[in-house]
């Protein structure tokens, strides 16, 4: 493998670091439009009147667009069909769009968009998840507030709590997470023959292919979706792009004119979708000597006024509610139910940073009272090749968290208390985690991906897939497994944009999916043109097909060897295939839904952080002084992007588990821009110590797992359980501000006087 496992240097880099990368924004099409939406400015009401003939008297304004106006359906197609793309009636949450304004330029559209008179009917909204489960509750939708429900059911729960020693129950809870990428969500929809050309920042072209067609009426074959360079994602631009295309499309529909609609940051935090906030009961059992017994678990999650994505990533919390743990008895139900607030969806690690946090509070917690060393209580548990998970899905590969528990025990566990300063306190904290690859028995008949490979008559090389670069290295990772297959140099292969008259449904780039998706289609797609180079560079050798390896840029044999660019140009005189496509679809799958068993996903990653951390219990200020991170991806591509997912992830769940913290008043969110939501910053970065196992799965291009989402998934637990270790105090709801911790220091040291009072 000349080019896999090796640090090449990524494709889009100088585009990027020169400046001359071209977004979103930076696109301009002639006779362009400017577009801005009208929203709601309650969580919950009537729209009783609507009066734009204001907003259209103002110089440069061209149209004022309602549901009225819309050809097709008015619904944004995610999975429950239940988002309105423009409110017609009711809105049910504060930033619902209600119309469209589009005008020459943005001060005409700012102006125009004051103007429009709107009377609403004030109704009582309800703003708390678990208030919106009880019967009596008013009912958003006339109905139950429940999107879905998921369970497991494994056992016998009572007796397996009965034969426990220790059983250890508590409520934890976890707040929104904004997606915080640097550019907001942006579209351009160009009218051209008849057809609509949406260019955009996005995840999923093919998502928004499906609700463009559908909110105008018009057949998927007329409807182009063209990925622009993407300012971050990380599962923001996954279902949003879907709304946001669809309001620039229904403008450039009606208008005959390209649309441009760019949020604005304000606009962006105030609308968009966000990381669920989550309510978890749970409830351990084990027996004296640390094994688990049972475990049974509630899991809320806060949907929002819609549902988006909530049913899916609820059903992956569900799978691994449990962590990668063994245990013999397991009661799961989980809810992602319905509120008048900003409706939730995808975030990197979709739905499991929040049980995590549970589960491994829970195992520490555990380990403490039986007095046992946390990584030795979690060696006693952990899932090996062999054992079942609590799905009952039998492991048979690719499953090392034992050596990632030990590895990162060897590069930095210790027990002792290291205090800095009398108030400073210092502690260290674990955490394990385990992510099913790819979309899941959910999602199966989205689980296949498509590529086109073209070698071109000087050598060099084209690809296309339907997965898509945002930041995380895709194109980087893609490149170097196509090149390695053909045996061509890394810098001869280029990926074109994607988009969605490249390849055929390649279904979204989520859920750590791409590399094993995309990777295994690319190499399908291979096979022929590599076929067509092996024959000739066979007779150009004279040597048996055998005995001829293909790499660096050169057919060998022995001690022959002749350069591929001479032999791809015989290959082009004989007119041999050099253009082929490649279609992968995943490894089976399977769920029960009324028992939650079944054989979720084809492959697991997984991962131990540990933490170390310094605790000032005069402010409660926590410093993160070092995070290890190992992780078994099954096999490095690229270690320089791999280091940097882990390095990314762990600052993002320094956030979650310290600094972000987003609680709206009245449904509305107040911290709406970067200077009040607070996010780690480079200053805030620990040492990061990242480290892989590789332990190949079978079926994966050349070993490899997924890697981008699991990074984050554990460092928040690990940061908590620190903070425990250095103070003997627990945080239950995240993130641990400082106002928490000192509440938590007073409440179990009643004499202290926090440096303030003083």
């Amino acid at each position: 493998m000349s080019v896999i496992g090796k640090s090449e240097i990524r494709k889009d880099v100088r585009l990027k670091v020169t400046g001359k990368a071209v977004y979103i924004d930076d696109l301009s099409f002639p006779e362009m439009l400017w577009v801005k939406v009208v929203r709601s400015p309650l969580p919950h009401g009537l729209i009783k009147r609507f009066n734009p003939s204001s907003a259209l008297a103002v110089q440069g304004i061209v149209s004022v667009l309602t549901y009225k106006d819309i050809p097709g359906t008015n619904v944004v197609p995610i999975v429950l069909m239940d988002q309105p793309l423009l409110a017609e009636k009711v809105v049910r949450y504060i930033g619902e769009p209600i119309a469209l304004i589009a005008g020459e330029d943005r001060q005409a559209i700012e102006e125009g968009a004051r103007e429009i008179d709107i009377e609403f009917e004030k109704l009582p909204p309800i703003l708390d998840p678990l208030m919106a489960m009880k019967e009596d509750s008013p009912k958003i939708y006339g109905k139950d507030n429940i999107f879905s429900h998921h369970r497991i059911r494994r056992g016998n729960i009572r007796q397996g709590f009965e034969e426990c020693d220790l059983v250890v129950e508590n409520r934890y809870t976890t707040s929104y997470q904004e997606h915080a990428y640097i550019e907001t969500q942006g579209v351009i929809a160009v009218p051209y023959e008849g057809r609509m050309k949406i260019y955009g920042s996005l995840q999923c072209p093919f998502y928004v292919q499906h609700a463009v067609s559908s909110v105008l009426g018009l057949p998927y074959s007329q409807i182009e979706v063209i990925q622009t360079t993407t300012g971050g994602a990380f599962g923001g631009k996954e279902d949003v792009p879907s709304l946001v295309a669809s309001q620039a499309a229904l403008v450039a529909f009606h208008t005959k004119r390209p649309a441009k609609l760019i949020y604005t940051r304000e606009e962006d935090v105030e609308s968009m979708s966000k990381r669920h906030p989550a309510v978890i009961d749970y409830k351990s059992g084990v027996t004296k000597e640390g094994y688990l017994k049972a475990v049974q678990v509630k899991y809320v999650l806060n949907a929002g006024a819609y549902s988006t994505l909530s049913p899916i990533v609820l059903w992956r919390g569900t799978v691994h509610a449990v962590g990668p743990y063994k245990c013999p008895n397991v009661k799961v139900d989980s809810y992602a139910v319905a509120t008048n607030t900003v409706p939730c969806g995808a975030f990197r690690g979709f739905g499991m940073p929040q049980i995590t946090f549970a589960i491994e509070s829970q195992m520490d917690e555990l380990a403490n009272r039986l007095h046992i060393d946390p990584i030795e209580f979690r060696l006693r548990n952990i899932l090996r090749k062999g054992d079942r998970t609590v799905t009952g899905h039998l492991i048979k590969e690719s499953m090392e968290l034992e050596k990632t528990l030990k590895k990162a025990s060897q590069i930095g566990w210790k027990r002792e208390r290291e205090i800095s300063n009398g108030y400073k306190k210092r502690g260290m904290g674990i955490a394990c985690n385990y992510y099913g690859v790819g979309l899941g028995a959910g999602g199966r008949h989205l689980a296949k991906a498509g590529a086109w490979v073209s070698v071109l008559s000087d050598g060099s090389v084209n690809f296309a897939v339907g997965t898509t670069e945002m930041g995380q290295g895709m194109e980087t990772v893609l490149s170097q497994i196509l090149a390695n297959e053909l045996g061509v140099k890394y810098e001869r292969v280029s990926m074109v944009p994607t988009a969605t008259t490249q390849v055929p449904d390649s279904g979204p780039t989520v859920a750590s999916r791409a590399t094993v998706m995309s990777g295994n289609a690319l190499i399908k797609a291979a096979r022929p043109i590599k076929k067509s180079i092996m024959e000739v560079a066979s007779k150009m050798l004279k040597s048996p097909i055998s005995k001829v390896k293909l790499a660096d840029g050169y057919a060998t044999s022995g001690t022959k060897r002749i350069g591929l660019d001479e032999v791809i140009d015989k290959c082009f005189q004989q007119r041999k295939i050099m253009s082929s496509q490649g279609w992968y679809k995943a490894p089976y799958t399977s769920w029960n839904k009324a028992t939650g068993q079944g054989k979720p996903y084809f492959v697991y990653s997984t991962g131990t952080n540990l933490a170390e951390v310094e605790v000032n219990t005069l402010t409660g200020e926590v410093t993160v002084k070092r995070i290890i991170a190992v992780h078994d991806v099954g096999k490095v591509i690229n270690p320089q992007t791999a280091a940097g997912q882990v390095e990314g992830g762990v600052l993002q769940g320094i956030g979650y588990a310290l600094f972000e913290d987003m609680a709206p008043a009245g449904g509305k969110i107040l911290n709406t821009n970067f200077s009040t939501y607070i996010l780690p910053t480079a200053k805030d970065a620990p040492e990061i110590v990242s480290n892989f196992i590789e332990d190949p799965y079978p079926q994966g291009p050349f070993g490899a797992k997924g890697l981008g989402e699991q990074p984050i998934i554990g460092v928040a637990p690990a940061v908590i359980n620190a903070i425990f270790d250095a103070t003997g105090v627990r945080i239950r709801d995240l993130p641990a501000t400082p106002e928490k911790i000192i509440a938590e220091l007073n409440s179990h040291h009643p004499t202290f006087i926090p440096l303030g009072r003083r």
